[in-house]
């Protein structure tokens, strides 16, 4: 080449305006972090949403609910697969109902049954928690009067009590057993007010452990003091659950085959042997008037009633209460203002061997092996029939409602979720933004390399 035409080169490229490879490449990795940012930040906007938005995990706002909307939804469903638990956010707020079984989502591999489902006081908005041991919902695991905590058993194996789960705010509080060297403690009863909760505990008797005392305590929440209430190695043990006057100052509770009234000081103020075939009403066993209602099953006609006595014992009146036919028992939970009742009634299993029709205790007809599933039914004065008020899914087997809920007997038409929970939106919105920020980063390690292969000094000597 000449020395001319080289010069004239020189020329013509010193004209060429210069590619500016080192700035558009800084440019480029900006809009590619600014992209990566925008994609993680909807993506963390999905996760915190889909609760929200899905119905499975709680399609409802993350208030408490107004407890004059607080209602018994007319069925039950099951807690979709991946259910939000009942601390998780957005918080539940009070519920209407908690349920337990044997049916999908209340049972696993390893829980012994031990889940419990819990649905919202004003919206079909599941939850669950888990015991870890089977303790049927109405029986062990109690729902406050509000329906704000849910009373459970510490079955930890550390350190007997109860745990409260506050379903407003999402903390559990742990209460230590009052009674010293427990191995079990179970919750009972709640007063009226939720300000305090009768406990069960049951401690060795002796260093064999061949013997067991059970224990009855009344539990002050907010101190944790308690005032024992009775002491006794009368086996079959306490029925459940424990029944409160409306002020709270009185408590029944059944023991065997007698059925006991105290303050909630402690001092027995009377107690009575039950007739055959009979117990304790269950939770809303004391009337407005102070007498006490006693369930029971006539033999001649397999049919169970609600019938009245004083508080040392003497019939009654009975209430002009429709029967219950074709269950295994029923559990009354509280009155309506016009003298109705709510009761829960049992479903029995078809599919059981030979049950006996006669001597069976309360409790042993409510185990899971007899029942099919429970219903919720209305007794209206002067009427024929019971009214159907909620309904559940077979192998959902015990249930609790709570007091605020019978006492404004309302019941809603229900919606139950379907498909998938909150916390299986919530693993893969979680996978999906993982999957983003992989992407993202390859991508602009790509366009790095790029970079650095068209740096300035290349493209002079190109």
């Amino acid at each position: 080449m000449s020395v001319r035409l080289r010069e004239a080169l020189r020329e013509a490229a010193a004209d060429v305006p210069a590619y500016p490879v080192h700035d558009r490449a800084v440019r480029t990795a900006r809009r590619t972090r600014l992209r990566t940012a925008a994609v993680a930040a909807v993506v963390l906007a999905m996760t915190a949403t889909v609760p929200l938005a899905v119905r499975g995990g709680g399609g409802g706002p993350a208030a408490p609910a107004d407890a004059g909307g607080a209602a018994l939804p007319d069925r039950l469903g099951l807690p979709p697969l991946g259910a939000l638990r009942a601390t998780d956010r957005p918080r539940l707020g009070p519920a209407s109902v908690v349920f337990s079984g044997q049916a999908r989502g209340l049972t696993g591999l390893t829980d012994e049954d031990g889940t419990v489902g819990i649905v919202a006081a004003d919206a079909d908005r599941y939850r669950n928690w888990t015991v870890g041991v089977e303790v049927p919902a109405g029986e062990g695991v109690l729902l406050s009067p509000d329906g704000r905590r849910l009373a459970v058993p510490d079955r930890s194996g550390f350190r007997p009590g109860i745990n409260l789960i506050d379903l407003v705010t999402g903390t559990t509080r742990h209460l230590p057993s009052p009674r010293a060297g427990s191995s079990m403690t179970d919750p009972a009863g709640w007063a009226p007010d939720g300000s305090a909760l009768v406990v069960r505990d049951t401690t060795p008797a002796n260093p064999e452990v061949s013997a067991h005392l059970n224990t009855l305590s009344l539990l002050r929440i907010d101190t944790g003091r308690a005032v024992r209430l009775l002491e006794t190695t009368q086996v079959p043990v306490f029925g459940t659950p424990v029944a409160f006057t409306a002020d709270g100052s009185r408590l029944a509770y059944q023991v065997g085959d007698k059925v006991l009234v105290s303050g909630v000081d402690g001092r027995q103020i009377s107690s009575f042997a039950l007739p055959a075939e009979s117990a304790l009403a269950g939770k809303g066993a004391w009337l407005p008037d102070g007498s006490l209602a006693l369930v029971g099953r006539d033999p001649a006609t397999d049919r169970w009633r609600l019938s009245r006595v004083d508080v040392e014992g003497r019939a009654l009146p009975a209430p002009a209460l429709p029967a219950v036919s074709g269950v295994t028992a029923i559990r009354l939970l509280g009155w309506q203002a016009d003298g109705s009742a709510w009761v829960v009634a049992y479903q029995p299993e078809p599919n059981m061997p030979f049950v006996p029709t006669s001597g069976l205790e309360i409790d042993q007809r409510t185990w899971y092996g007899h029942v099919r599933s429970i219903r919720v039914l209305g007794l209206s004065p002067g009427a024929a029939e019971p009214t159907m008020l909620l309904t559940a899914p077979d192998q959902v087997l015990a249930i609790d409602v709570a007091d605020a809920v019978v006492h404004a007997g309302r019941v809603r038409e229900a919606h139950p979720p379907s498909g998938l929970g909150g916390r299986v939106w919530w693993g893969l919105a979680l996978a999906v933004l993982a999957l983003a920020g992989v992407a993202a980063f390859r991508l602009s390690r790509r366009r790095a390399r790029r970079g650095r292969r068209l740096s300035p000094g290349r493209a002079r000597r190109g």
